[in-house]
């Protein structure tokens, strides 16, 4: 039921309300208006649009999208560009504590607090960087230890340099791309560290920020151990095996100023879970139809809200699928609700996926994303209902740092549906 304390202030009608100026939320709120619905609002909490990628100057971005390697704001600019040639409204500095099942959404801004009565919501509150707090190593806390993405933000952003002698835990995408942004900077990046055996970012910017650089990478190993008072002095690394518990006799001492995590993104979903929507418990984000809708009719999610992904362009697809599901939503609101006619299930292989829900459609095909839980080879991708095999697709390669995707028949959907992967030889 809605907030007691939304019901006592006064409320302002608005047919579209998106959470997030990121790159999910400006895709969808584009393809809303351009089918057809013009009273939309964007509700961002920083005082530019964007996301993250204002801070991202490197290049690599818009080359699904627009056909061009763009950098992260010359990416995000051409959505900027978009919404406000249709005249979109983006409220800034407008930060969403609240969000009811009813699709009432109490913002706190410098006018104040007001509560919007939206006919549709769109999440794309995007993700966060995994703290420090919630990997146990030991030692002391100096100062010299940073998130990547709080170091991307220093030196691309701030002109400030976190440091000189640098480690890496974590070979994540941005912590990928920070060890060449160091390196370039005149850093000395002397390992990045993963405790899986298999690197956790695309395979081209292991190639270009690491292997074009003679940066280190060393994998199955983590950090244990911090040295230092003021400042970080060393790291003592180790081999972890198979459950990632360190090895004893495998530690390394190595001396920096500056330990840089990349150890992964949780989707910002306080507000999703606060209004009662199903979670995905291994996305963290909302479970959804292949429209992006989530159990609360009328709420839809996208981006990395919703699933963290590998390339922007996909979160402004997945923007887009949202936007245009919010559209026909508003445009038919008296539609009967329907139970989904199929859940796909991820199993021996294959991590997660989403759509997790099908309902019912007219297209002849459904697009299902998903990830992997270890590195495949000469594979077979296997989709099954109760009645068989509905699809058998042989794969060359697939890892866990990259999302994939397949086209499954609609007709096919029905009850539970099991995605798979057979290995080599089956």
């Amino acid at each position: 039921m809605a907030n007691e304390t939304m019901k006592a202030l006064p409320e302002t009608k608005v047919g579209l309300l998106v959470i997030g100026a990121g790159p999910a939320g400006l895709a969808a709120a584009v393809a809303a208006y351009d089918r057809g619905v013009r009273d939309i609002l964007i509700c961002e909490r920083q005082d530019f649009a964007g996301g993250i990628l204002p801070q991202c100057i490197h290049n690599g971005f818009g080359l699904k999208r627009f056909g061009e390697e763009l950098t992260g704001p010359e990416y995000a600019g051409r959505y900027e560009k978009m919404a406000e040639e249709r005249g979109i409204k983006i409220e800034y500095g407008a930060t969403v504590t609240k969000l009811s099942d009813d699709r009432r959404v109490t913002v706190l801004s410098e006018e104040g607090m007001k509560v919007y009565a939206a006919d549709a919501v769109i999440l794309a509150m995007g993700c966060r960087e995994r703290p420090r707090g919630a990997l146990p190593v030991v030692g002391t806390r100096p100062a010299g230890i940073y998130t990547a993405g709080c170091a991307q933000k220093m030196v691309n952003r701030m002109g400030l340099l976190p440091g000189r002698e640098i480690v890496i835990l974590g070979s994540g995408d941005i912590g990928l791309i920070m060890a060449r942004r160091m390196t370039l900077e005149g850093a000395h990046v002397k390992a990045v560290c993963e405790v899986m055996d298999h690197p956790g970012g695309l395979r081209r910017n292991i190639v270009q920020c690491l292997d074009d650089f003679g940066i280190p990478l060393y994998l199955s190993t983590t950090v244990v151990e911090v040295e230092g008072e003021d400042r970080l002095t060393a790291v003592t690394v180790a081999e972890v095996d198979e459950r990632r518990r360190p090895i004893p006799g495998t530690e390394r001492r190595i001396e920096c100023d500056t330990l840089l995590l990349s150890v992964g993104l949780i989707p910002e979903n306080e507000l999703t879970r606060q209004a009662g929507i199903t979670i995905d418990p291994v996305t963290n984000g909302a479970a959804v139809r292949e429209n992006r809708e989530t159990s609360i009719p009328g709420v839809f999610a996208c981006g990395n809200v919703l699933h963290v992904h590998d390339l922007v362009d996909f979160v402004s697809e997945e923007g887009e699928i949202a936007g245009n599901a919010a559209a026909d939503y508003l445009a038919n609101k008296e539609k009967i609700e329907t139970a989904p006619v199929a859940r796909i299930t991820a199993k021996n292989g294959v991590r997660y996926t989403v759509p997790e829900y099908i309902g019912e459609g007219d297209t002849a095909k459904v697009t299902v994303f998903f990830r992997v839980s270890d590195s495949f080879r000469d594979a077979t991708l296997v989709a099954e209902n109760a009645d068989g095999v509905i699809l058998s697709k042989k794969v060359r390669r697939m890892v866990p740092g990259e999302m994939q995707r397949v086209d499954l028949p609609r007709e096919k959907l029905v009850g539970e549906v099991v995605l798979s992967v057979a290995p080599q030889g089956n």
